[in-house]
């Protein structure tokens, strides 16, 4: 995975020198294939093994399982090679993107425990003492879809998104695009763009309870027919997982000096320069919750 992850990007030099693919530099043709060829082996595995064991109530009740049933019905839609296709999305899209944006939107909440303190309120509102948030409830809790949104827009785990090539000769912002060129969405700067967002590098999630649909202007997950067909379950997902923490613990710096901000180094997706490091401290909450851990 995380071989995958790192030559995922738009980082190899010979996608803006062609003439580098002829000598294969850097050997990066030779790297990519192998491990083509290694998490292919593995996927394939994975269906082979789970072939032989379905029938167990455990093996049906997984995804895997319903799409093994899926092949039997639809054969031409499901091939071994769509289904490894889908768990590799699954794997690649789905993991290093949800836990960088946590990551980020931890870092901005106790850098401004104001805003922590707010979502915290909201969540005990609306949830109550007696029981853990839910799903249902998501949608009730509009400063916390705020939060992830103001995350999404300051620091998308993916800044320059997927690379894209143009079907067609075109224009883009006075510029001539070629057929077949390699373009770069750049949705850091979009999103930080002050002809779009008023005060754009501030960390203000109240932007998305205005009465306009703010949210359209936000493209981490991309837009039109190729949006991250996942943006939905990982708002979901990430909303769930914040105000569970939200809920349980009480958090806050491990000492006076602010968070930094800088974003590392990869490949399609940047996580934080410096991993987060946070106290966090239960709740009187988790009494109610969960009364046999304490």
């Amino acid at each position: 995975m995380f071989d995958i992850a790192n030559n995922a990007g738009p980082t190899y030099p010979g996608d803006f020198l062609p003439i580098l693919k002829w000598t294969d530099f850097g050997k990066y043709e030779r790297k990519v294939k192998r491990i083509g060829q290694k998490s292919d082996a593995f996927l394939q595995g994975l269906l082979d093994d789970h072939r032989s064991t379905r029938g167990g109530p455990e093996s049906e009740n997984s995804m895997l399982s319903r799409l093994l049933s899926l092949q039997k019905s639809q054969p031409k839609e499901y091939t071994d090679d769509i289904i490894k296709g889908i768990i590799m999305i699954m794997m690649l899209a789905g993991t290093d993107t949800s836990a960088i944006m946590l990551e980020w939107i931890f870092s901005n909440l106790v850098n401004k425990p104001e805003i922590l303190e707010k979502a915290r309120a909201e969540i005990d509102s609306q949830v109550g003492e007696e029981n853990l948030v839910d799903e249902p409830e998501l949608p009730n809790l509009r400063y916390t879809q705020a939060i992830i949104s103001e995350t999404l827009r300051l620091y998308p785990a993916a800044p320059l998104m997927v690379p894209h090539v143009s079907s067609d000769d075109c224009t883009l912002g006075g510029y001539h695009v070629p057929r077949n060129t390699m373009v770069l969405v750049n949705a850091w700067a979009i999103q930080r763009d002050p002809q779009l967002w008023d005060d754009p590098t501030s960390f203000k999630p109240e932007r998305f309870l205005k009465g306009e649909n703010e949210n359209s202007k936000i493209i981490a997950f991309g837009i039109g027919r190729r949006a991250c067909p996942g943006s939905g379950l990982s708002r979901r997902i990430t909303g769930l997982c914040i105000a569970s923490l939200i809920q349980c613990f009480e958090w806050k710096r491990v000492d006076d000096k602010l968070v930094a901000m800088d974003s590392g180094t990869g490949g399609v997706v940047v996580p934080k320069f410096d991993p987060l490091k946070t106290m966090c401290k239960a709740r009187p909450i988790m009494n109610k919750l969960f009364p046999e851990a304490f």
